[in-house]
């Protein structure tokens, strides 16, 4: 019996060894330990640039959703690259971006600065983009540029980290500006409107409107569907499927059509204040990629993020933006949708006026919808769906004394919720129907993934 149970012990002994040699060799190895001094640099320079940058945006002439969103992905993407050398956790995003090459290497040995190298950056490619920005608005550009650099200069940042930094911060925004050259929407702002474009006739189709958001009658962008894309697997994304016009009231066509009508004759003090809040027309507002670029750095503020983590998130979300107006100008010019408004005064109320002005190119998908779904579907990658937010972003301007309605502060519990008013805003705006809305979210969300799932970290 004992040698039984010693002959017993002696297996369980082996069997034992041998479970721990299994367990070493399976063994996961943690992810490296970050660097104290990476978590402890602050992010204002970050944040101080993208208030200076909507200030551009807002501020320069033939200001417009689809050039603008451009802008904000490259800003975006330079904050990042002109920083990210300095990081072990994050690393440079190049090799997703065709075309773009591989960015340099700070010098061996070389003291570098990376709010230095920022506050270079943004200097060099927001004046690249807004070479037409009025006087006063590049004034502001080169007073925080040199500001950042005379507080680093008394903060004890050596001159010779100065320079390096600050060389290297301007070499990363020339080659990403020289790769931006070629992307089909190069100096967009010359042409804003297109005269000359050949859109199809017919009851059913779009055309400009006479009275409309825009003094304009000609559609905005039709071409910009065919610009590059940051990720490249959102341009091989298949054009959604439209449920083309139909004014049998049984179809769904009609119904989601009555609905809009049905909601605007009626709109509550509150829903008018959702519906002004997501205007952010472009001749008045920073245009709502300006917005989602806003959120980003309020986020940013209340979470006090360190620099690279703050220069990730906006440049997932400049990125995802940018993309998501390439994609639904794409959209928008193959299907040609009306408005509610042709639809509705043609088949249920010939004096119907919708709430928000119809902007100047053509419904189906909402441009409002897609790139707010991608703006958030990148803020939820960096900072989780659960965050309360107050978006303040129109809080003090003026009464609107047309539509009688004053701009409040809209609160969210979470990130995507913000994301669905402002996308729902269109249809109590009347200038969208529910399949514009959903589609357009739904949209939205898979093109912000495509940039996600680059290999933003070791």
């Amino acid at each position: 019996m004992k040698k039984s149970l010693i002959y017993l012990l002696g297996i369980l002994l082996i069997a034992t060894v041998y479970a721990c040699k299994e367990d070493v060799k399976e063994e996961i190895i943690p992810d490296p330990i970050p660097d104290p001094v990476e978590l402890t640099i602050s992010p204002e320079t970050a944040l101080r640039w993208s208030e200076v940058t909507l200030d551009v945006v807002k501020g320069s002439p033939n200001n417009s959703p689809t050039y603008a969103s451009r802008c904000l992905g490259y800003f975006g993407l330079t904050m990042y690259e002109s920083t990210v050398k300095g990081s072990i956790i994050f690393k440079s995003i190049t090799p997703d971006l065709t075309g773009l090459g591989s960015t340099p290497d700070p010098e061996e040995g070389e003291e570098m600065n990376w709010e230095i190298a920022l506050n270079a950056g943004q200097k060099e490619i927001i004046h690249a983009l807004y070479p037409h920005a009025p006087a006063e608005i590049s004034a502001k550009i080169d007073s925080l540029y040199d500001l950042i650099i005379a507080e680093k200069l008394k903060e004890s940042v050596s001159q010779a980290a100065v320079n390096a930094s600050d060389l290297y911060g301007k070499l990363i925004a020339r080659q990403i500006f020289e790769w931006a050259k070629l992307d089909k929407g190069h100096e967009g702002f010359l042409k804003t409107f297109d005269f000359d474009y050949d859109y199809p006739t017919g009851r059913t189709y779009w055309s400009p409107p006479v009275a409309g958001q825009s003094s304009i009658a000609a559609p905005m962008h039709p071409y910009w569907g065919e610009n590059r894309t940051f990720a490249s697997a959102n341009s091989t994304m298949e054009i959604p499927v439209f449920m083309e016009s139909d004014n049998d009231p049984d179809s769904q066509y009609y119904k989601d059509m009555m609905e809009v009508y049905e909601k605007n004759i009626s709109l509550t003090q509150e829903e008018k204040e959702i519906a002004l809040w997501w205007g952010d027309d472009p001749a008045a507002s920073s245009s709502p990629p300006g917005h989602s670029y806003y959120l980003t750095a309020s986020l940013i503020e209340e979470k006090q993020n360190n620099l690279f983590e703050a220069t990730s998130a906006f440049a997932k979300v400049g990125m995802s933006t940018a993309d998501a107006f390439i994609n639904v100008w794409k959209c928008k010019y193959f299907y040609h949708a009306e408005r509610p408004k042709n639809f509705i005064s043609r088949n249920i109320d010939g004096r119907f006026v919708q709430f928000w002005p119809e902007p100047p190119f053509p419904a189906f998908t909402s441009g409002h919808s897609s790139q707010i779904a991608a703006a958030a579907t990148a803020l939820i990658d960096v900072f989780g769906n659960e965050n309360k937010i107050s978006d303040d972003f129109h809080t003090g301007r003026p009464w609107d004394s047309i539509r009688k309605v004053e701009f409040k502060t809209r609160n969210f519990d979470t990130i995507w919720e913000l994301a669905e008013e402002c996308g729902y805003s269109r249809i109590l705006g009347g200038i969208h129907t529910p399949q514009d809305n959903l589609v357009g979210l739904d949209e939205g969300k898979k093109i912000a993934e495509n940039i996600n799932s680059f290999n933003w970290k070791y």
